[in-house]
């Protein structure tokens, strides 16, 4: 029985990177901090700060000082502006992405490891879960870019009355989520090269 182990440790290592990568691009979808916005009036928002992410946006006030004050946007919003319905769409794409390269990079190592008698698809295992890698850290990386550029030009957000957060911001700054969300999208395209790369 022939054994393919010695060909498969980049991929193993890949797997590993590809699963933690994955987990993190979760956590980013579910983060506030996209965007920290800087607010001048501090007699509503008590940090003078409010984090907009892609599903709620939340803040610090002086009535409950202890607690956020969330409030959550929805995909059908009309004041949004169009990066964060995208970014919506494609994080929850990608996280689906990330979920399906995962089980065939499995199997592909696992076809590596455990000398699987059928070995006639091992390579097109191998292409098919660098190629849903590659797709899931491109899913992320879109809406990761798009709302940094966003960020940079100080595009504003016109808030509804009952957000309680002003409409122009006196400044802002990209959020942590954008940071992890960068690191996990640069990982899983990585994870996904060293799976196209196996012979």
């Amino acid at each position: 029985m022939l054994y393919l182990t010695h060909t498969a440790h980049w991929q193993f290592l890949g797997l590993i990177v590809g699963f933690l990568a994955w987990i993190l691009t979760m956590t980013t979808a579910g983060l506030n901090e996209w965007r920290l916005w800087r607010v001048g009036n501090a007699s509503i928002i008590s940090s003078s700060e409010a984090w907009v992410g892609i599903w709620r946006t939340c803040f610090y006030s002086h009535v409950l000082p202890d607690m956020e004050n969330c409030r959550s946007i929805s995909i059908s919003d009309s004041f949004l502006p169009v990066e964060i319905p995208v970014a919506q769409v494609l994080m929850m794409l990608a996280a689906i992405f990330g979920l399906a390269g995962n089980i065939c990079a499995a199997v592909a190592v696992r076809m590596a490891y455990f000398s699987v008698e059928d070995r006639r698809s091992i390579r097109l295992v191998f292409l098919l879960a660098g190629a849903l890698y590659l797709l899931t850290g491109m899913s992320s990386l879109v809406p990761l870019a798009w709302n940094m550029n966003s960020v940079l030009k100080n595009s504003t957000i016109d808030f509804p009355p009952e957000f309680q957060i002003p409409a122009p911001p006196v400044s802002q700054r990209v959020g942590s989520a954008i940071g992890v969300g960068l690191c996990a999208s640069i990982a899983t395209l990585l994870s996904g090269l060293l799976f196209l790369c196996y012979r």
